[in-house]
This record gives structure tokens, C-alpha cells and sequence, in this order.
């Protein structure tokens, strides 16, 4: 006698268990209610595991994915009735795979992307994916994937930004054919000290002008040739403790001023 092909699963890991589920359903709660569930998704688990390995080499554990995967089985398990007369595989896979596809969605992104942003990333992926078949030797343009998807080029160009926010890069990580660990640190740049003392110098030009010929000569060539006390001393023929005095003198001049004129 020859079998219908329809009336077969239509994969070696979906079990028989309509049975069971039926039991199930005319259970009370209880240990043995508990325990047919238990065997249920036992039965199941093969299933769960090939659904989490659609998701493998996307940056996640496959290990991982199977415990998603294992959680969405769950959820299928205990919202299934099988009074509605339909497959359990028909409502247990899409209920599994949207669990992995949540978490995606929810804990691998590096940069928080909104849904609809998401959902234009991978409307591009795949059309990149189809495009790569009849366009070879090079990528597809904005303009042919947004043909091909049914998008404008600017929700093109949203949906490749998103493919680079799916993961990070550290920025330990060394650049691309360095060999002396130069990282991408490296090449960040950092503030620059001198703006600290930009609005102080130009704060106290007014008053610097004002000062005595000799006075401006000796904070010139303290603050601004960096010579010692005693260097100056000797330049302009007095003594190390008169310079200090009148360096002294002229930066608490200075000083009031600004604050006068903040004031």
C-alpha cells in the first residue's frame, strides 16, 4: 500500500505526539500533567536545535541560540491546543523562530536601532543576497536594491547603516595589517591641553597692553620664552627677587581685572 507523501512529517525531527497533546489537554495540573509536557518537549527539542542553527555564524553562540530556541518551544507547547485541529509543527515553528529572531532584536545589537530601521536592514540583506545571483563580479547599487525590494534609495541607505550597528568594534582591536599592535585607540584623538588656557590669555590681553614696557617684557619672557627668574634677572641687570616681586605684582593686577570685568 502506498503512503500519501502529504500524510508524512515533513522533517525526521517532528514526532508523533497528537496523542500526548490531547492527554495533555484533558489533564488537570498536576505531576502528571507535568510530566507529559515534559515528554512533549522532549520529543521536540531535535526541532528547536535545527531552527537555532538557521541563526548560526551571526555573532551569537550557537549554544546560546539553542536555549532561545528551547524557550520558544516552550512557549509553543503551552499555547497550543490541539482542539483547533492543526499541526502542532505548523504552530510550534514560527512560534520558535520569532523567539530567536526577538532575541536578535532585543539583546545582539550594539547600537539601539528602531524596529522599523531593523526591519529595513534586513529587506536589504536579502535583496544584496538575491542581486548577488544575477549581478556577478560586483555589488548591487542603491538604486538596483531599492528596484528589487520595492524601497526608495534613502530607506536603502537607512537599511546599510544598520547592517554595521549590528556589532562593534573594540577599540582595542588592531587595524588591518598592522603589526606592532597598533589599535584603532591609537588613532583617536584627545584635547588638545592648550584650549584650557585660550579664554585666560585672551582674557588678559586688555590689561597685559596696559602694563609698563619692562613689566610686559618680563612676563613675555617667563610665560612665554619659559626662562627662569634668575635668567631674566640677568638679562635686564636686577636682582632674581625684584622679577619675582613684580611678577608677583602684575599677575594680581591681572587677575583682578579679569574678575572685575567677568564681574
Amino acid at each position: 500500500m502506498r503512503t500519501n507523501a502529504h500524510s508524512k512529517h515533513p522533517h525526521t525531527d517532528a514526532p508523533d505526539t497528537a496523542n500526548a497533546f490531547r492527554r495533555m489537554a484533558a489533564l488537570p495540573d498536576g505531576p502528571e500533567r507535568d510530566q507529559v509536557r515534559q515528554e512533549i518537549i522532549c520529543a521536540w527539542l531535535p526541532m528547536a536545535d535545527r531552527l537555532a542553527g538557521r541563526f548560526r555564524n551571526r555573532g551569537e553562540n550557537i549554544e546560546d541560540l539553542k536555549q532561545v530556541a528551547a524557550l520558544g518551544l516552550v512557549k509553543a507547547v503551552d499555547g497550543y491546543d490541539p482542539a483547533r485541529g492543526n499541526a502542532f509543527e505548523s504552530y510550534a515553528v514560527p512560534t520558535v523562530v520569532g523567539e530567536v529572531k526577538r532575541h536578535f532584536r532585543d539583546h545582539m545589537w550594539t547600537l539601539h536601532v528602531p524596529r522599523r530601521v531593523q526591519d529595513l536592514r534586513n529587506r536589504v540583506r536579502f535583496a544584496r543576497q538575491d542581486l548577488a545571483q544575477t549581478i556577478p563580479g560586483r555589488a548591487p547599487t542603491n538604486a538596483e536594491i531599492a528596484e528589487h525590494a520595492g524601497m526608495t534609495e534613502e530607506e536603502v541607505r537607512a537599511g546599510l547603516d544598520a547592517l554595521d550597528s549590528f556589532t562593534a568594534l573594540s577599540l582595542d582591536a588592531e587595524l588591518p595589517g598592522s603589526d606592532d599592535g597598533y589599535a584603532l585607540r591609537d588613532t583617536l584623538g584627545t584635547a588638545d591641553p592648550a584650549l584650557d588656557v585660550v579664554v585666560d590669555r585672551e582674557a588678559v590681553k586688555p590689561g597685559l597692553s596696559r602694563l609698563p614696557e619692562r613689566e610686559q617684557q618680563i612676563l613675555y619672557l617667563r610665560f612665554f620664552r619659559d626662562m627662569t627668574q634668575s635668567g631674566i634677572a640677568e638679562s635686564l641687570g636686577i636682582s632674581q627677587m625684584h622679577v619675582s616681586r613684580l611678577i608677583s605684582r602684575c599677575c594680581n593686577h591681572l587677575r583682578e581685572q579679569v574678575m572685575q570685568d567677568a564681574a
